[in-house]
């Protein structure tokens, strides 16, 4: 069984006389974690013993953040999903397509939190880019809160995504999205939308297809398959903002790369997906 997720801040000479909770606010903890892991027993310790936040830490000091909230959510080791990157405090899949990053109601058992939940027991499932259940890729799942928070609006996306009709060789579209009338899935491009942004650029061509590369200024709900289909140009695949394709089987789009800082290492990290087989094969036919 794996241990429960801890996260440690060495004291530099700079933390010299600090009180445990401005150290803690100045290496990214929010006040209102802070606030769980003074409730929570061993939330905060600085060599094996409890502390106050108002407790004063010295120069080499090590102090410890424990989470010991449990994840519930039923294991399935059985799925298969690759792990593009792991360590103790983080993890980047390489979601398939037709998985679910979370459970609901019609899916139980068959989706990445279950994955999840055998790979990393005792461990919360805190997914902090979640994809479509038809789109593949790169999904990072924090193993704490504290990097969960952390990597919140921090992680730059790439994304793969094969168009038809794509006549230009790039561009960048900015035109506002919002929710569309009567659903609570599908958006569209309205004056009344939030603020949204899309750069793109194409690197494949294959008889009608194009394989468009997308870097996402902004990341807004669905909002490369809005954006396409709003310049005439949806992407293969997607019965929501196009139609149907007898060779694909779910809209034709991958998150091949995730960029961040590591939160705790302040490391500069680049995750890539290769392209999935089914978008390959849409791209030698």
């Amino acid at each position: 069984m794996a241990e429960i997720p801890t996260v440690t801040i060495s004291c530099s000479p700079d933390d010299d006389n600090k009180k445990v909770g401005d150290v803690l606010r100045e290496h990214g903890f929010s006040r209102k974690l802070i606030t769980r892991l003074k409730r929570t027993d061993s939330g905060i310790t600085v060599g094996g013993k409890e502390v106050r936040t108002v407790d004063t830490v010295r120069t080499g000091d090590v102090i410890t953040i424990c989470e010991s909230d449990l994840g519930a959510t039923t294991p399935n080791s059985e799925l298969n999903v690759g792990i593009l990157y792991e360590d103790e405090h983080l993890i980047v899949f390489d979601k398939p397509p037709f998985m679910p990053c979370h459970e609901s109601i019609k899916h139980r058992g068959d989706t990445l939190s279950n994955f999840f939940a055998a790979h990393c027991p005792n461990t919360v499932f805190r997914c902090v880019n979640r994809l479509d259940r038809d789109t593949s890729g790169c999904v990072v799942v924090a193993k704490s809160r504290f990097c969960a928070n952390a990597l919140q609006k921090c992680c730059e996306k790439v994304y793969f995504g094969i168009t038809e009709k794509m006549t230009l060789g790039g561009g960048r579209i900015c035109a506002p999205i919002a929710r569309e009338q009567d659903s609570i899935i599908k958006r569209c491009v309205r004056d009344d939308g939030q603020y949204a942004a899309t750069v793109f650029s194409v690197t494949q061509r294959k008889g009608s297809y194009a394989l468009c590369r997308f870097l996402l200024e902004t990341g807004r709900t669905h909002q490369i398959r809005c954006h396409m289909a709003h310049i005439g140009c949806a992407l293969v695949g997607d019965d929501m903002y196009g139609s149907l394709n007898t060779q694909i089987s779910r809209q034709a789009l991958h998150c091949c790369e995730i960029r961040f800082i590591h939160p705790i290492t302040k490391q500069k990290l680049t995750i890539t997906a290769p392209l999935p087989d089914d978008m390959k094969k849409l791209m030698q036919t």
